[in-house]
């Protein structure tokens, strides 16, 4: 009878758990745990896509799906290749791609191009005024020159030929060391 009476005491406190969560809703947890983990793996199986749009000098542009964490080489790839006349030489092709990016590979001729029109923006965006161009208005936004002096500078310019110096602005009517030196940092030939 003691047996018999331990045993049903130990089986009452397996069944209940000790003060604990049932037997039934401990399995309960473990399988929820399990079908989540399962359910992670799947994830982690399924590799995540990205789009990237790819046009310029590639065989066939467009919009591909590729997995996440691919390289632009591969996008050039799916894209069919560079064309004969790509310009690869900016391209880092090892960069990882990100979703939404777009990848423009620029033909020889474009590169050229956009080098040209750099430099001639680096001519003209120095903030100086050339004395040889400028035009009136251009010529006011110096300090100490206003419309009369700047129709001074255009009449000699006319007259003389382009300055062969800063310096030589000061020929010009009115303009002296004063004036000079106001705007001597301002211009250039």
């Amino acid at each position: 009878m003691k047996k018999l009476f331990c045993v049903a005491c130990c089986s009452i406190f397996l069944f209940a758990g000790c003060g604990k969560a049932s037997y039934f809703q401990s399995t309960e947890l473990v399988e929820a745990k399990e079908e989540a983990d399962e359910n992670k793996v799947v994830e982690d199986l399924v590799p995540s896509t990205i789009y990237v749009q790819v046009a310029g000098a590639v065989v066939k542009p467009d919009v591909y799906e590729l997995p996440e964490g691919s390289r632009v080489y591969a996008a050039i790839e799916a894209a069919g290749g560079l064309r004969d006349e790509a310009d690869d030489s900016d391209i880092n092709q090892a960069a990882l791609l990100e979703d939404g990016q777009k990848l423009y590979i620029y033909t020889e001729e474009e590169v050229v191009k956009i080098k040209q029109q750099e430099e001639q923006s680096n001519e003209t965006d120095d903030g100086l005024v050339n004395i040889n161009t400028a035009t009136a208005t251009e010529l006011m936004a110096l300090p100490g020159i206003g419309q009369s002096k700047a129709n001074q500078i255009i009449a000699y310019r006319d007259a003389n030929g382009s300055f062969s110096s800063i310096e030589d602005i000061k020929n010009v009517t009115g303009i002296g060391d004063g004036i000079f030196n106001q705007i001597n940092s301002f211009i250039k030939i």
